[in-house]
C-alpha cells in the first residue's frame, strides 16, 4: 500500500513537473468583464481592472500572488468635472508612464445630437497611483471617428512610437457577405452587422491619434474562409444578427506580433478567442489556421463557456497568463475572472492552456 501511494505522488510530481503549469485557480472570485492585469513593479503588487463591480464608473483588485485578491474601492468615476461619458462604462486598460498611471476605457459620450443607440468612445484617465482617483485628462474622448469605437489597447513600439488599437461596433454597420445572403434566404435575419479592429498611431503623449486608422481584422466575407465557421456562431446558432471582432490586445516575440482578439456575441455561450499575426504593427495580418484557440468546452463535459475579451499579463517571474472572462454551470451568466498559461510554441504557434478550473 506504502509503495502505490509514493507511487502515485512520484507520478502526479513527474505530471506536473513536464507540463511546467501550475494547478488551476480559476474561475478568480472576482466578477469582471474584460479583465486586465497590471504588475507594478515599485509596489510589486498586481492590479485588476475590468467592467463591472461598480456603476458608472471602474473599481480595481490587488494581490500579491495572483491567487488572492483584495478590492480596492472605486478607482474612477463619472461624478467628476471633466467626465464625458453618461453610461455604459467597460474595458479599462491601465498603463504605467513616466511615474503615472493611465486608464484607457470606453463609455456612451454624452454629446450626442442624434440620439444615436450606441454613442460609444475611448476616452483617458490619469493617476499618480494603480488605486486612482483616476481623473480623465481633457474632458473629452481621445477621438471621434465618426462611429461608436470600444475596446481601446495601447502598444509600446520598440521604435517609441505607439499604437492604439481599437473595435468599431456592429451599431449600424451592415456588411455584405456569404452569411448574411445565407442568414437573409434562412429567413433569420434581413442583415447582419459586424464590428472590425482598426489600429492607428497614438502621439507619444498620449493627446491625439497620427494619421488614418487602418482597418486590421474583420469577420470572413466567404462561408469557405476557415474562421468562418468559428466567427459565425452566433448567426448559425440563430442567436443575433451580428458578428464581433473585438477586445484585441498585440504583443510582440520574436519578431512577430501577435494580435488576439474575441469573436461572437459577448452575452453568449460561443464567445471564443483567435489571433493574427505580422510583420508590422499596422498589419496586415493573418489569422492563424489554430484558431479559436480558447472557446467554451460545455459540449466537451466541462462547465465553462462564454471565454473572452482576454489580455495577456507578463508575472514578475516572466511567465505568460492569459487573462479573459468566461462564465460556468455553476455562476450562471455572472462573468469571472480566468488566469491560464499562454505559450509560444517553437513553430511560432500561439497556445493558451485553458479554459481549466479548480478541481
Amino acid at each position: 500500500m506504502k509503495i502505490s501511494v509514493i507511487l502515485m505522488l512520484l507520478i502526479c510530481s513527474l505530471s506536473s513537473i513536464s507540463t511546467g503549469f501550475a494547478q488551476s485557480n480559476n474561475p478568480l472570485e472576482v466578477a469582471f468583464g474584460d479583465p486586465f492585469i497590471v504588475y507594478d513593479e515599485t509596489s510589486d503588487r498586481y492590479y485588476m481592472y475590468g467592467t463591472g463591480g461598480v456603476e458608472n464608473g471602474f473599481m480595481a483588485y490587488a494581490s500579491d500572488d495572483l491567487k488572492n485578491w483584495e478590492s480596492q474601492g472605486t478607482v474612477y468615476t463619472a461624478k467628476q468635472d471633466k467626465s464625458w461619458g453618461t453610461k455604459d462604462f467597460w474595458a479599462p486598460e491601465v498603463y504605467k508612464r513616466n511615474g503615472k498611471f493611465y486608464m484607457f476605457y470606453s463609455a456612451h459620450w454624452k454629446e450626442n445630437p442624434t440620439n444615436e443607440l450606441e454613442n460609444y468612445r475611448i476616452g483617458i484617465a490619469v493617476s499618480d497611483s494603480p488605486t486612482g482617483p483616476f481623473i480623465d485628462v481633457t474632458g473629452a474622448p481621445l477621438f471621434d471617428p465618426g462611429y461608436p469605437v470600444i475596446d481601446g489597447n495601447v502598444y509600446f513600439g520598440e521604435d517609441g512610437k505607439l499604437y492604439l488599437y481599437y473595435s468599431r461596433c456592429c451599431y449600424k454597420n451592415p456588411v455584405q457577405s456569404e452569411i448574411a445572403d445565407w442568414a437573409k434566404q434562412q429567413g433569420l435575419f434581413q442583415e447582419i452587422e459586424e464590428s472590425w479592429i482598426y489600429g492607428v498611431e497614438l502621439a507619444a503623449d498620449f493627446s491625439k491619434i497620427v494619421g488614418e486608422p487602418k482597418l486590421l481584422l474583420r469577420p470572413p466575407v466567404s462561408m469557405k474562409d476557415k474562421q468562418s465557421e468559428w466567427e459565425s456562431r452566433s448567426v448559425t446558432s440563430r442567436e443575433v444578427n451580428r458578428r464581433w471582432t473585438e477586445g484585441s490586445y498585440l504583443f510582440k516575440k520574436n519578431d512577430v506580433y501577435y494580435m488576439m482578439y474575441s469573436a461572437n456575441h459577448f452575452g453568449g455561450e460561443n464567445y471564443a478567442v483567435g489571433y493574427a499575426t505580422s510583420k508590422h504593427p499596422l498589419g496586415p495580418f493573418e489569422k492563424s489556421a489554430s484558431n479559436p484557440i480558447l472557446q467554451k468546452n460545455i459540449h466537451q463535459g466541462g462547465v465553462v463557456s462564454g471565454t473572452g475579451h482576454n489580455s495577456i499579463l507578463k508575472d514578475r517571474d516572466g511567465k505568460l497568463w492569459c487573462v479573459y472572462h468566461a462564465r460556468t454551470k455553476e455562476t450562471g451568466n455572472e462573468r469571472l475572472v480566468f488566469l491560464d498559461a499562454l505559450e509560444i510554441l517553437p513553430n511560432g504557434q500561439l497556445v493558451v492552456h485553458g479554459p481549466t478550473v479548480k478541481p
